[in-house]
Order: C-alpha cells, then sequence, then structure tokens
C-alpha cells in the first residue's frame, strides 16, 4: 500500500543517532556520521525520515537540517515530525514549537506531522486546545501536507478518536510480531480499526527497540536455518511491511551497519510467505514460552472486581516489559500502564478478596502477581 506516501516502505527514524556518549541523550549527535547513513539511504532510492521535536535530547530536527535538509532538494525526500502533549499547555505555546520546528528543521513545510503518543490523558488534552483544528488549519495554509498522530493506548479509544477525528489522514501505531496479539497492547487490534476507518498505517517499533534484534537463541538459529543470509531484525520489519494496510515502517537507524541491512532486503521488499509467517510464529510461541505470567487474557477475573483492575492487560504489559532485552533504557509498558490506570483500579490497589482466583481457569496466583505489576509500573 503506498497511498498518500507513494515511497517505498522503509522510513528513517531519527529517535536513535550516533551520539558521542550513547549514554547520555543530550550528548551531541555524531553529525557527520548522520550525514553518510543520509546518503546511504538517499542512494538506495529511500526518501522517508521521521523525527520528532524531543528526539535525541532536542537535537534530531537540528541534525535533520544539517544531515538532510541543508543538503538535498526540497522535493527530494519527505520529512515527518510531531508534537507532543507534554511540552505545552497553551495554544501560544503550541505555536511557538510549531515556528521553531519549522526553523529548526529549515524546511518551509512538512510533508507530514503528527500529534505524538494519544492516549486517553493526551486526547483530552488535544481536544480542549483543538489541537486537530489547528492541525488542519497548516495543512490549509500549506504549512502541513498531510496530518495525523501516533498513538499508544487501546483499540476501543483508537476507534472512537478516528470516528470523532474524520480529517486525520493516517496513524502511526507500534506493531511488530511480538505486539501482535498482546491485550496490553493490542498491534493487531489497533491496526485492525485503522483498516476500519480507511486510515494508512505508520508502524513505529516493529524491532521493539532492539528486543527483536537480541532474542533468545533458539529464535535466532530458526530464523537462520531458514534463510542464513537475512538478519534477525529482518523478519521482525518485514512482518510489519507484510500488513496490507501498513504504509511505511520506520526503523531508528543508529548505525550505517542498521541502515546498509534495512535497505538491503526493503529495496526490493517481498511479503513474508505463509512459510515464512509459519516460522515467525513459531518464534513468537518460543519467546512467549518464558512468560513470567501465563495469563491466557480470558477476563474471566475482571467482571467480580471490586477495584475494577484490569488483571489480564496488566499482566500482558509485565510480561512485555521483561521480555525487553537488558540494557535497552526506555521501554513503552509504563506508558500504557498509566493510560489504563486513567479507567481502570491501579495494581496496588488490589484488595486481595481473592475473587480472581476463584474464577481463574489457570489457577494463577493473581494477588502475588498484581504485586510484582505494581512493583514494576507504580514502584
Amino acid at each position: 500500500m503506498a497511498g498518500i506516501f507513494g515511497e517505498k516502505k522503509l522510513g528513517f527514524g531519527l529517535m536513535r543517532l550516533p551520539q558521542e556518549d550513547p549514554n547520555d541523550w543530550m550528548s551531541p549527535v555524531k553529525i557527520e556520521e548522520v550525514k553518510g547513513m543520509v546518503d546511504f539511504f538517499m542512494e538506495q532510492g529511500f526518501t522517508y525520515f521521521d523525527t520528532a521535536w524531543m528526539y535525541c535530547g532536542f537535537q534530531s530536527e537540528n541534525a535533520a537540517k544539517e544531515a538532510l535538509v541543508d543538503r538535498y532538494p526540497r522535493d527530494s525526500y519527505t520529512l515527518a515530525t510531531k508534537l507532543h502533549g507534554g511540552f505545552f499547555n497553551s495554544k501560544e505555546e503550541m505555536e511557538n514549537i510549531f515556528n521553531t520546528q519549522l526553523e529548526k528543521t529549515g524546511v518551509d513545510y512538512f510533508d507530514y506531522y503528527l500529534l505524538h503518543d494519544i492516549g486517553e490523558d493526551h486526547y483530552k488534552k488535544y481536544t480542549e486546545l483543538d489541537c486537530f483544528n489547528w492541525l488542519k488549519g497548516k495543512k490549509e495554509k500549506g504549512l502541513v501536507k498531510h496530518i495525523g498522530f501516533s498513538y499508544h493506548d487501546g483499540a476501543d479509544l483508537l476507534d472512537r478518536i478516528l470516528t470523532e477525528q474524520k480529517d486525520v489522514e493516517f496513524v502511526q501505531l507500534q506493531l511488530n510480531y511480538l505486539d501482535w496479539e498482546s491485550e496490553g497492547i493490542q498491534s493487531r487490534k489497533c491496526y485492525e480499526v485503522c483498516v476500519k476507518h480507511g486510515k494508512p498505517v505508520i508502524v513505529m517499533e516493529p524491532v521493539k527497540g532492539g528486543t527483536l534484534a537480541n532474542v533468545p537463541d533458539e529464535v535466532t538459529k530458526l530464523f537462520k536455518d531458514y534463510s542464513p543470509d537475512m538478519s534477525v531484525p529482518s523478519w521482525a520489519i518485514r512482518f510489519a511491511a507484510s500488513q496490507p494496510n501498513v504504509a511505511m515502517v520506520l526503523s531508528g537507524m543508529g548505525t550505517m551497519d542498521m541502515v546498509r541491512d534495512n535497505t538491503s532486503y526493503m529495496k526490493d521488499f517481498k511479503p513474508l510467505t505463509d512459510e515464512e509467517l509459519a516460522i515467525v510464529n513459531k518464534a513468537v510461541d518460543i519467546i512467549n514460552a518464558s512468560i513470567a505470567i501465563p495469563c491466557t487474557g480470558c477476563a474471566y477475573c475482571v467482571d467480580g472486581c471490586p477495584k475494577k483492575i484490569a488483571i489480564p492487560k496488566y499482566f500482558s504489559l509485565y510480561n512485555a516489559e521483561q521480555q525487553e532485552f537488558k540494557g535497552k533504557g526506555f521501554t513503552p509498558q509504563g506508558n500504557y500502564y498509566n493510560r489504563l490506570i486513567e479507567n481502570y483500579g491501579k495494581a496496588s490497589e488490589c484488595i486481595a478478596c481473592g475473587k480472581c482466583e476463584k474464577i481463574c481457569p489457570q489457577h494463577l496466583p493473581i494477588r502475588e502477581n498484581l504485586k510484582l505489576v505494581a512493583k514494576q509500573f507504580e514502584g
């Protein structure tokens, strides 16, 4: 699917650029290295670049100007950036950020502009400050070509937003083979909502920030036995790109090796075959076999909970958090948890009445497991 994008399906995510000190997000970006990465990406026929206000310690948009905008004709690439609800509290502040973004990137217009990180909390803020109409106005003035939003919440809210905000042209979702059936992240369910509303999807976190590049040895062997020359991350990116309603898959590329690898199999992209998809599903089963809490998501435990605790969703997020590779840094599960507790009881609010455990078909120690969730996401 190309739609409004009309480009190859791989986008260069400018979130994890090489920096002088990898452990300090405010450390200077290695701009000469980024220039080489951008050049190679463009030489392979790829044109989509994705940045945001706060990426790389607020340096990513400047890096986009220096490595891309100042060095290439404006019609040779497309640039996306975003406005995050955590950095403004008024229409004036919102306007100042947008104007500063134009200055930082050096462009006269953005090809794609997103309201960033929408969930229950930010959606309320974006609607109260009339951000969707504000963004529509930017499009009418030619300052933005296409408008959309990135999303981290459940499918029901997404359905409501797309019903209410009909002018939105696309949605950016966290989508990967490990989160596809996750009850906490709901990749597949959110994707299907976008299909229902006819909105193309941009994929973020196709490799879960590196987690699906660092899979168990058994999964690595599974992939390599089938295709020795294909990298482990390629399976994750191709899974995302194989979904028919996906228009673009973003990969946060921090090294030239990543750029070379990603472009090698996405330059002439071929969707996963049924045989390859079966291998991916087997990989998911292997990874999930080691999950911390073997909850099946039946939700029998929820109806009788006096505190309205979203037990299966919390367990799903906890499991996803435990599957992240060590040393990754930021993980998104905490954001999902914070959004859920806007409408459900916190894990720490469990009163240990035991109703959930009496009805659980898996006979899980739910009360003890909720303590683990609370410690992980509240402590």
